[in-house]
């Protein structure tokens, strides 16, 4: 019996499924319906023609809880509403499965690797770069079976394990926190807010140099401490037992050709053809979704793939998507929900309330914060848009907030967290890949995130200040 008591006792607690939590919070907020009054706001048309919040109106109405038995018809709906934005993800998803089986980007990054490998000061802040770049598009997570190139390269350098794998996370963390062309965060809360995709790319731009170039100089500071004194390395005595794994490495390390430079051609064209479009054209996410059939199509041709490989690739890849699109859908009911119950509004107006007592130009820092606390629960980028957005956008409308300061709050407060939080596949499967526990990958990164946190607050606070938008 005591045996069995502690094998219990040993057991750690497992964070549910990203689908689980939706869930859950789907079913609190049909329950919170019954419990919280409802209220409701005035809409009025602002200078642009969208609708916002009259700040004085909000008046408490009678009470309309929902049917508990009815939810899977606001889960239906759910998916409905965001039926064009699922394809964009579904889409992206095959585009760049088809990318990655061209190997195009695995051999350019151990290309660039090799030719700069000679001066951290150089080496460092261009692959980084390159998974940041990359990232601003993809999760980090697609980068997993790297890991072991760069501890190779890293090690290689007289560096760690953690300097390997910290060049693949970090950069990309920047790349995908910023939020400068993300399809599964920046567009599904621009779309929410009512913003053109891509629009405000400019501050996102200017964020992710910032948050780059302060990224690269903890690392650089690191990486140079390690090769001086090898024993000040946070993973020294593992990474005198392990080894460099080439033989994983040498699956990537291979060298471009005619054709991958072409694959890589087609992908950043296309890019720009979605951003371009999105900005002066005003597309829609019907017009990015076809963008990615014709980027996936078009770079697996250049490639070499015949008809049925590209096909392969691509239901490969938007299988991948299918747990986003899922999180996508469920999520977006709960607004669904708290504006059926009619308590949407009362909950907008207590959270205006406790900003309230807050300086206005801490205001979006504060936004910021709460988004890092609630990606604790919500680990899925797509699904934290589609809970928190629908209460934040016209949050921000009530306080003075730009919509777009609201995204970018989304963006920081969703991103930088998953790179401390156990919970992420993208850092938990790096980590695993290097063979990095995870208290050693903390101990080199809590001052870092601390730094993120600070910087983060200190950029809301002046897209406040410079009114960012539009909207």
């Amino acid at each position: 019996m005591s045996e069995m008591v502690d094998k219990v006792k040993k057991k750690s607690f497992k964070m549910p499924h990203s689908l689980v939590i939706i869930a859950l919070i789907v079913l609190g907020a049909a329950i919170a319906t019954w419990i919280v009054p409802s209220g409701q706001y005035e809409r009025i048309a602002n200078s642009a023609g969208k609708k916002v919040i009259d700040a004085k109106s909000f008046k408490y109405i009678a009470n309309t809880p929902v049917n508990i038995f009815k939810l899977g018809n606001y889960a239906v709906s759910g998916y409905i509403e965001t039926a064009s934005l699922i394809f964009v993800i579904l889409f992206s998803g095959a585009a760049f499965n088809v990318i990655v089986a061209s190997g195009a980007l695995q051999s350019l990054i151990a290309m660039v690797s090799k030719k700069f490998s000679s001066k951290e000061t150089i080496f460092i802040p261009i692959v980084t770069l390159i998974f940041a770049l990359i990232c601003t598009t993809q999760g980090v997570n697609t980068f997993i079976g790297f890991a072991p190139v760069m501890v190779m390269f890293a090690k290689a350098l007289g560096f760690d394990s953690i300097v390997g794998a910290g060049i693949i996370l970090l950069g990309g963390a920047v790349g995908f926190s910023t939020g400068t062309l993300n399809v599964n965060t920046t567009i599904v809360a621009q779309n929410i807010a009512g913003l053109p995709p891509y629009s405000g790319i400019g501050y996102r731009a200017f964020c992710f140099i910032v948050f780059l170039i302060i990224t690269n100089i903890y690392l650089i500071k690191y990486a140079k401490k390690v090769r001086n004194n090898p024993e000040s390395s946070f993973m020294y005595d593992l990474d005198l037992l392990s080894d460099s794994n080439k033989s994983e490495a040498s699956d990537f390390d291979k060298p471009m050709d005619t054709r991958k430079w072409m694959v890589i051609f087609v992908l950043f064209a296309l890019l720009g053809v979605i951003v371009y479009g999105g900005v002066k054209l005003g597309w829609d996410l019907e017009e990015t979704a076809s963008i990615f059939i014709w980027m996936g199509i078009l770079a697996g041709a250049c490639a070499g793939f015949g008809p049925s490989k590209i096909a392969k690739c691509m239901v490969d890849g938007a299988k991948k998507m299918i747990g986003a699109a899922l999180i996508i859908g469920l999520a977006r009911s709960v607004s669904g929900i708290l504006t059926a119950g009619k308590i949407m509004d009362t909950c907008i107006y207590g959270m205006a309330q406790v900003l309230g007592f807050l300086p206005a130009y801490v205001q979006g820092a504060a936004m910021y914060i709460a988004n890092l606390i609630l990606n604790l629960f919500i680990t899925s980028g797509s699904g934290l848009a589609n809970t928190v957005m629908p209460l934040f956008v016209p949050l921000a409308d009530l306080v003075g907030l730009s919509r777009q300061s609201a995204v970018l709050a989304f963006n920081f407060g969703d991103g930088f967290g998953n790179y401390v939080l156990p919970t992420s596949s993208a850092l938990m499967g790096i980590l695993g890949a290097a063979n990095i526990p995870y208290d050693r990958w903390m101990k080199f990164m809590w001052k870092l995130f601390l730094i993120w946190v600070a910087v983060g607050c200190t950029l809301m606070i002046v897209a406040q200040m410079i009114h960012y938008g539009p909207m």
